[in-house]
């Protein structure tokens, strides 16, 4: 199928060649039939990507300041790296799509093959949604009508904040799409209504709509025209629709607020408020959050969990049933909003279109191929032919989930290692395609089960969310394949139980290379620390100092698909101690700083280890410091000498004579050498480079410590 990504490097439309997603348990898949193009959110990414880096640095000055701070930390190469690959992650356009339910999953049985929808998926010739993200569209609305619903919620989610009554006076800033569907939603309510846009084609179908307009192009003054509409005694209230940097909106529209009145940002614009104009008046000012509740929340658009409908009356679905209604009973008319159609494949010059302001348009729709020509469910997409009789020296290997470290780190590392890329998989083909064109894949999936089942493959790299990857290293166990897995092995202590009688029915006659991507005891400055140590026999202390940093609220890592920080993140510096001691764990002990409740999803932790041989090792994992302040220091105490490694770029030696300090050019964490370690062994047919024993020791280790600190 395809589907319309762009760079935010340079700002490039392209349509992709991907495979079909494949539908969480509680969304369906969509083959779609027409989509929207929302000009002005789109047209705003599109500037984005198009400007140069200055212009980039300075719409986004927080980005800018993180990047410095990691320079600082972890150096310019690192860096940079880092920047590149963020830039380089293709975005999905879209979010105003209709067609037809192919596939609906197991979560979603209210959904049927054949039913007519409309969702926020994108442009593409198929879209997966969450089940709390579609509607059935009325059979006497049109398609392109129906397109326009997703555009149409985020308008009628601010007029439920303004809370309009029958003949009040209200403004609409910004005539775009959005805003001309707020005139027509107002005047459904029974409110008067002013708009006012400098361009005189969205006034005039404002006016259409039943709306008073100032006309900005004759000069028109805009507080004179809004005091008369009101009849001197103010609006009562305004939506912003508009798409700017600029404060003139809101300081325009706390002007001519009558005292109490309600301010709605729907749209985009500067904030930087004058008290004056809020304090006298008594203006509350709202940010209205686009479709509605759900918005942004796992729980709801993911897992498809809905609120109780007699608490949570509007929700972004019930917003779009809503304007479908409206639709259907004709007080919502869309028809005029439409200024262009293109057909998909014409889709980069519709974006050229919608990016060269001197060209009026406004609703761009793009139409797919019929019913009877429609793109085939293609789950498998070849990228690369194997030369014929070519030899491929390096174990065949696949790639389950495709996310920023696999495709920063982990996908180069098994290429420079010699492994044959046979296959990747993501969810939703995406990122699959991405880089497995990028790095020479023989195919990309979204068909996981046809990737275990290849006969050709020998090895199969997990790189999916946490909560997936103990079911992940079962199933490719029991397929017979040596399992690479991104930390941690798993989130319960019966999943690592599963994992080890897995092992065990693998049998010696077919044993299979278990690796987790414990990948700091691997780092060269790492390695030079353990070998120093060696000559320490009495025992040692360990202090690990980790500058984590505060996860954003709601972050995947923080909830159940990622099990936490300490089982997620903390794990690796675990393996780390244990690597560096060199003998079992006994024992562990964690607390939280003082004054976080035994609930709080990322707190500071610090965590002591004891090992057989008497040594101790002190993790702090601390979630309330600074960026700039470097991220990983381990210190080693023992035999009157001390070892610092910092940030895995520099080791000093106290009272090691001759023993100087050694200095990297660029950050060097192991996991090249981690992944050539595994690669290595399948081709030898050796031991797992970490003792699959300390792998369970490990991770068992974590999970406790974890339940520890939540209770």
């Amino acid at each position: 199928m395809l589907q319309l990504l762009q760079s935010l490097a340079d700002g490039r439309v392209v349509l992709e060649e991907i495979p079909v997603p494949r539908p969480a348990h509680s969304a369906v898949l969509i083959r779609t039939s027409r989509s929207l193009i929302s000009s002005g959110t789109e047209r705003m990414l599109l500037e984005f990507g198009r400007a140069n880096w200055i212009e980039k640095i300075r719409r986004q000055p927080d980005r800018a300041r993180q990047v410095l701070d990691k320079m600082r930390t972890d150096g310019v190469l690192a860096t940079l790296d880092a920047v590149r690959s963020k830039l380089d992650q293709p975005i999905p356009l879209g979010y105003c799509n209709v067609g037809r339910v192919v596939e609906p999953g197991p979560g979603a049985p209210e959904y049927r093959a054949g039913d007519r929808v409309v969702s926020n998926g994108g442009h593409a010739d198929f879209v997966a949604v969450g089940r709390n993200l579609c509607a059935r569209i009325p059979d006497s609305v049109g398609d392109e009508e129906a397109a326009f619903a997703p555009l149409a919620a985020i308008a009628l989610q601010g007029l439920r904040l303004a809370e309009p009554a029958i003949g009040e006076h209200f403004c609409v800033i910004g005539l775009g799409l959005v805003g001309l569907i707020a005139v027509q939603l107002l005047r459904a309510n029974g409110c008067r209504v002013l708009g006012i846009d400098p361009d005189p084609g969205k006034s005039a179908l404002a006016r259409q709509f039943g709306a008073d307009v100032v006309d900005l192009r004759a000069g028109e003054d805009v507080m004179r025209i809004a005091e008369s509409f009101s009849a001197g005694r103010g609006i009562d209230g305004v939506l912003i629709a508009a798409a700017t940097d600029s404060n003139e909106p809101v300081a325009q529209a706390a002007q001519m607020c009558r005292q109490r009145g309600r301010i709605v940002l729907i749209g985009v614009a500067g904030l930087e408020l004058n008290r004056e104009d809020f304090y006298k008046k008594e203006i509350s000012l709202r940010l209205s959050c686009s479709y509605g509740p759900g918005r942004y929340d796992e729980i709801y658009e993911s897992r498809g969990i809905d609120y109780p409908f007699g608490l949570v009356r509007w929700t972004e679905q019930r917003n779009l049933e809503a304007v479908l209604q409206l639709m259907e009973v004709g007080q919502l008319d869309v028809r005029p909003l439409i200024s262009h159609r293109f057909a998909f494949g014409a889709s980069a010059t519709a974006y050229d279109l919608l990016a060269d302001r001197t060209q009026a348009s406004l609703g761009i729709i793009l139409e797919y191929g019929s019913e009877a020509n429609a793109a085939a469910v293609v789950r498998d997409i070849s990228l690369r032919a194997r030369a014929p009789g070519r030899a491929v020296a390096g174990p065949a290997v696949v790639f389950i989930g495709a996310g920023n470290y696999a495709g920063r780190v982990l996908i180069p590392a098994f290429r420079a290692s010699g492994a044959r890329l046979f296959g990747v998989a993501s969810a939703n083909g995406i990122n699959a395609a991405r880089y497995g064109r990028r790095y020479g894949f023989e195919s990309a999936s979204t068909d996981v089960d046809a990737l275990l089942a290849a006969p050709e493959v020998d090895a199969v790299v997990i790189a999916t969310r946490h909560d997936s990857h103990a079911q992940f290293v079962q199933r490719a166990l029991a397929a017979g394949k040596h399992v690479f897995v991104e930390k941690p092995l798993a989130l319960t202590a019966p999943d690592i139980d599963a994992i080890e009688a897995a092992i065990r029915d693998c049998g010696h006659s077919q044993a299979r290379t278990l690796m987790i991507g414990f990948n700091r005891r691997f780092a060269p400055l790492a390695v030079r620390m353990k070998d120093l140590i060696r000559a320490v026999r009495e025992p040692k202390c360990f202090i690990v100092t980790v500058n984590a940093g505060a996860a954003p609220a709601g972050h995947w890592t923080l909830g159940s698909a990622g099990g936490g920080r300490i089982v997620g993140e903390a794990c690796h510096f675990i393996d780390f101690v244990r690597f560096l001691a060199g003998h079992p764990i006994t024992g562990s002990v964690a607390r939280r700083t003082a004054g976080e409740s035994a609930g709080a999803a990322d707190p500071s932790v610090c965590v002591t280890l004891s090992f057989a041989d008497g040594s101790l090792g002190t993790i702090h994992y601390l979630t309330g410091g600074d960026a700039a302040f470097p991220k990983e220091r381990v210190e080693v105490f023992g035999g009157g000498r001390v070892l610092q490694l910092d940030n895995f770029r520099r080791l000093r030696a106290f009272g090691w004579p001759g023993i100087g300090s050694q200095r990297l050019w660029r950050q060097d964490k192991g996991q090249n050498r981690c992944v050539a370690e595994f690669v290595g062994t399948i081709q030898s047919g050796d031991a797992s480079p970490i003792p699959i024993g300390e792998i369970l020791e490990v991770s068992r280790a974590a999970i406790a410590v974890s339940e520890a600190v939540r209770h």
